[in-house]
């Protein structure tokens, strides 16, 4: 690293250049407070559905032609089951969702969305086209490194 810090020796405190280094660079710590910023974004878009961007994503990822198991939803979308299993508990108080057992496998569970979880997806898509094209607008002029941590930072 050019800012005279080696990474590689034990103890010791780490130097300021390198925190504004971290800051400055840190395509995690870019990506982190853009995805934030847009999680902001799109909860305050479908707040008058009583919606999250996160449960919007998860009913999105639910809408196939057969109802999927845990393991593909989660892999979609990042998680582990467990963490998936307690995001799909508030949609299915809500009726948005079920969670029944496979017919050919009764180990396994299916993910069903409802007709209230469909009516509400189908509420919920104009509202994200429209915001998806606005954030999508606000990085075109973005092509590089540099220039997507800025276009990333500038959707904060």
């Amino acid at each position: 690293m050019s800012n005279g810090f080696d990474s590689r020796r034990g103890g010791g405190d780490v130097p300021f250049a390198t925190t504004l280094h971290v800051r400055d660079r840190c395509l995690c710590l870019h990506a982190q407070r853009a995805a934030r910023a847009i999680a902001r974004r799109f909860d305050e878009v479908f707040r008058p559905l009583d919606l999250k961007s996160g449960q919007f994503s998860l009913l999105m990822a639910l809408n196939r032609p057969e109802p999927p198991t845990l393991g593909p939803v989660a892999d979609l979308l990042g998680m582990d089951r467990t963490t998936l299993t307690a995001n799909l508990k508030p949609l299915e108080r809500r009726g948005l969702i079920e969670v029944r057992r496979d017919a050919a496998d009764r180990r396994s569970r299916r993910l069903v969305l409802t007709g209230a979880g469909r009516a509400l997806l189908a509420e919920a898509v104009p509202l994200w086209e429209r915001t998806q094209a606005e954030l999508e607008g606000a990085l075109r002029p973005f092509d590089d490194p540099d220039r997507l941590r800025a276009g990333l930072d500038a959707l904060r």
